[in-house]
């Protein structure tokens, strides 16, 4: 089949005239080369993202807001239930370790998706009722429970068979009881603390300490260059005039999504051409250290993304980082409900350690 030519992804802002058109046709019209077959061979295969999210569904609607990543290669399958670790674990809420390469939550236009499709690429609040089964119950507590059920659907107890209809609403009523509700979220690439409530009040008391800026947030990521301490405050909108999100131009102060952003960031090691920071978050807006630091002129290692300087200079990317160098290493809180303080760390994951004693030995 034919392969994307030279970087590993190619990358598509979408305009008004895509609006309502099929991600299959949008692939198609600016891949002329190739046949239907080939573009649904490529959704299929696991090489499209939209919005950071991996799309198996051709027919599925876009918009002028949406970017498409087509990749050369196939993505990695879905992380697994197993693959999902907990730093914290009580009856009001769970601190999960994020492996990268997972969705935080459905994004809004998916949340009617079927569940077969969802399945196909689960996000980590559709994988935590699962693990946290997994977390409570031994693995002999979880072959009883499914015993009393059956593998098809039959009732050991009462010998009676299920449907298969009836098998699934079974075992959805099991994992109601640990279903979870984001309070934050990470991008997809970004490994690392994230906290999710596990009843609608909680979700609602966390989501109030986030804005009033009673929650601590710290990452650690890898740049380019050797930035100095400070501190970023500005406003930041959707679309700063080259269909990525960024700094609000100096002439346009009525943009409906503009939100003020603040990031405190010092400097921790020096590797060779590079730097290890701590960014600490006063305000949580979408990419906004990203941003923050590709305007600044020292972009992230491994960010595909935001790999410009404000002036639109690219800055080439040497570091062969397996991904953005951003990871969430920090998290402080009071309990919402004994008030107890609480605080939480996570080292980089393997793929990240790995790359960064390479680094360190290269430099």
């Amino acid at each position: 089949m034919t392969k994307v030519p030279s970087a590993p992804f190619l990358l598509f802002h979408l305009s008004e005239d895509d609006n309502g058109q099929t991600l299959g046709a949008v692939i198609k019209n600016r891949m002329a080369q190739w046949s239907w077959g080939q573009t649904r061979e490529a959704i299929l295969k696991r090489r499209v993202q939209v919005n950071g999210n991996l799309c198996l569904d051709q027919a599925r609607k876009v918009t002028q807001k949406d970017v498409i990543k087509l990749w050369n290669e196939s993505l990695p399958k879905p992380v697994q239930p197993t693959a999902v670790k907990f730093a914290y674990v009580d009856d009001f809420f769970v601190v999960v370790e994020k492996p990268p390469g997972v969705t935080s939550t459905r994004h809004f236009e998916e949340r009617n998706l079927p569940k077969k499709r969802k399945q196909l690429q689960p996000t980590l609040e559709e994988l935590l009722p699962e693990a946290l089964e997994k977390h409570f119950y031994s693995k002999s507590k979880l072959a009883e429970r499914e015993m009393q059920l059956g593998p098809k659907g039959v009732n050991k107890k009462t010998k009676g068979r299920l449907s298969a209809q009836d098998a699934q609403r079974q075992r959805n009523f099991r994992l109601k009881k640990f279903e979870v509700f984001a309070v934050h979220r990470l991008d997809r690439d970004t490994s690392g603390l994230m906290l999710f409530a596990r009843t609608p009040s909680i979700a609602k008391e966390l989501g109030v300490r986030f804005r009033n800026h009673e929650v601590v947030r710290k990452y650690h990521a890898v740049v380019h260059g050797h930035p100095a301490a400070q501190t970023f405050d500005n406003i930041l909108v959707r679309d700063r005039g080259d269909g990525r999100r960024g700094s609000q131009p100096a002439d346009r102060k009525d943009d409906p999504t503009a939100q003020r952003a603040i990031t405190h960031m010092k400097p921790i090691e020096r590797i060779g051409a590079y730097s290890m920071i701590e960014c600490t978050l006063e305000t949580g807006r979408t990419h906004q250290i990203r941003i923050h630091l590709s305007e600044l002129g020292h972009m992230l290692c491994g960010d595909a993304i935001y790999n410009r300087t404000l002036d639109g200079i690219k800055v080439e990317d040497n570091s062969q980082a397996p991904r953005q160098a951003l990871h969430s290493a920090t998290l402080e809180l009071k309990h919402p409900i004994s008030d107890e303080p609480l605080s939480f760390k996570m080292p980089w994951p393997a793929d990240l350690h790995h790359w960064l004693k390479k680094l360190r030995e290269t430099k």
